[in-house]
């Protein structure tokens, strides 16, 4: 217990820094998705410190930052516009409908947690991971340039100039000094970010230079500052939405959508996370933390949320290793909010697009491009497909994508190992010996290694080499039974599983008599079975 609490408290330092780092770096991108799924600033800044800070307490994986996320946002475009559409005007019944789905989606989380669905994070391949980072990458860079346009009459345009050199000249520096400062062994420990935002905010404040602010970012998308008190619970969510099926049937569907959306992006975040620092997070407390977090904050004027890949990677590289950090960059978003809003709205925009790109460059997998001609094909195929779909589509469109085209390569492949020894016995029975898997994918090799017409009376086969893998093939091995007895052949099947022959002698007792017991039998489940 001693060696435990000294652990935690050594890293604490380092978890406060970080955590504060986070919490600078979480206001602009929570305002951005606020603005982006057509609610107020508050809205989401209330998301980012209600999620953050109950994931980080009961979260699956210690480190993590999350918060409102922009993957969920543009889902919610359409919710909220075709929720104040249902309204009078000004009425903002959009808002309170958002508030209900992030209810339901957290109900859906919090059951895919209590029925152990977070495991099959597991089955996502290398390839997928791959592109996703180098995807979530690209779509941070993306996301980052919007900050070099300003408004002009109403509209966005692109800086020119001298304000387009000036920003850029601190972006450049605020990356300069993340990448130096590691460097420094005097300074080795202290959180680059962190510095590098004070350096530039403290270079343009005290030099009273004209750059865009956080404050100027808030008003110019029509938010009116930081200054906000305590979520408070949104009883209105009862009094304007409807309790009917109608209401159900609208917000059901965007519901199970965002509930996907956040489970992958916060299982995927939680894998990453695990290979960056060589631990295991737990994925179905996960699940459940994440569920809870967004009911609650459905409840308490909360746009939803889930893991940030991009903040969760500037914890971990500034030394964020326990739920601490996670827990400092919630409660100090939120005295932001109380109290220093007027402080945080001076910091530069320039300076947080610095640490963003210099996520970037910490979360793309550049050794994918080492290895793309020496991996095999279809693995290439995948990593590049995942990573333009992250950047085209979504993120939950672009793992699914890319675990389907993962399974099909490997059925494919596997299809093709099915073989057939063959030779004859003394007494004129002739012997196949299989060889490699029988599933769906395989069968119709497998069918064409017998001559049923041409073989000899008595025929044997023989699994002793072979996995039998779902129903399909019990399928395919009772058909085969079933043509060489319409061809008055007598057959005998050889080293089945003990559950494959029970499976068998079930769908048809007469094949009791065709399957030989023997002490060498294998022992394995068939997927028809355990799915049952």
């Amino acid at each position: 217990m001693t060696e435990f609490v000294k652990k935690r408290v050594a890293n604490a330092k380092n978890d406060i820094l970080s955590g504060l780092t986070v919490a600078l770096a979480l206001v602009p991108e929570a305002v951005a998705f606020a603005f982006v799924a057509g609610v107020d600033p508050l809205v989401g800044l209330y998301a980012a410190f209600m999620i953050g800070l109950i994931t980080s307490i009961f979260g699956g994986r210690p480190g993590m930052i999350s918060g409102a996320t922009g993957a969920l946002a543009v889902v919610m475009v359409s919710l909220v516009a075709e929720g104040n559409a249902m309204g009078a005007q000004g009425e903002e019944l959009g808002l309170y409908y958002l508030f209900a789905t992030v209810i339901v989606m957290g109900m859906i989380q919090m059951l895919a947690g209590i029925l152990k669905l977070g495991k099959f994070v597991r089955l996502i391949p290398h390839p997928v991971m791959m592109g996703f980072v180098n995807g979530l990458a690209i779509v941070i860079f993306l996301s980052q340039l919007g900050m070099f346009k300003k408004f002009v009459n109403g509209d966005k345009v692109w800086m020119q100039g001298s304000e387009l050199g000036l920003m850029l000249g601190l972006v450049l520096l605020t990356m300069l000094i993340m990448w130096g400062l590691p460097k420094l062994k005097a300074t080795a420990k202290l959180p680059e970010a962190l510095i590098g935002i004070v350096v530039v905010s403290s270079i343009v404040i005290l030099g009273k230079l004209d750059v865009a602010t956080v404050g100027s970012f808030i008003r110019d998308g029509g938010g009116e500052g930081l200054k906000g008190g305590l979520p408070q619970f949104q009883v209105a969510i009862f009094q304007k939405i409807p309790m009917s099926w109608e209401t159900l049937k609208f917000i059901g569907p965007y519901a199970l959508i965002l509930a996907a959306i956040g489970l992958i992006e916060s299982l995927m975040t939680l894998n990453l996370i695990d290979e960056l620092t060589e631990t295991r997070g737990n994925s179905n407390r996960e699940c459940l933390a994440q569920g809870g977090a967004n009911i609650i904050t459905g409840f308490f004027g909360g746009m939803g949320g889930c893991a940030m890949i991009g903040q969760s990677i500037i914890n971990i590289k500034g030394g964020g290793r326990t739920r601490l950090s996670g827990i400092v960059a919630a409660v100090t978003l939120l005295l932001f909010i109380l109290f220093a809003s007027g402080l945080i709205e001076q910091v530069p925009i320039a300076a947080l697009v610095g640490v963003m790109f210099m996520v970037v460059i910490g979360t793309f997998a550049w050794s994918s491009f080492r290895i793309i001609n020496k991996i095999p094909l279809t693995d290439a195929i995948v990593l590049v497909a995942v990573s333009s779909l992250t950047v085209f589509f979504d993120l939950a469109v672009a793992v699914i994508a890319g675990v389907i085209m993962s399974a099909l390569a490997f059925s494919w492949e596997n299809a093709k190992r099915i073989r057939a020894r063959k030779h004859t016995k003394e007494d004129g029975t002739k012997v196949y010996e299989i060889w490699g898997p029988l599933f769906f994918g395989s069968i119709q090799a497998f069918n064409s290694k017998f001559d049923v017409a041409n073989d000899p009376d008595r025929v044997e086969i023989d699994f002793i080499e072979s996995r039998v893998s779902d129903h399909s093939a019990l399928e395919a091995i009772w058909a085969l039974v079933g043509k060489y007895e319409e061809a008055g052949k007598k057959v005998k099947i050889k080293h089945l599983s003990e559950e494959c022959q029970a499976l068998m002698i079930k769908a048809s007792p007469r094949l009791a008599s065709v399957i030989e017991h023997d002490v060498d039998d294998p022992r394995y489940h068939v997927m028809a079975k355990v799915m049952e």
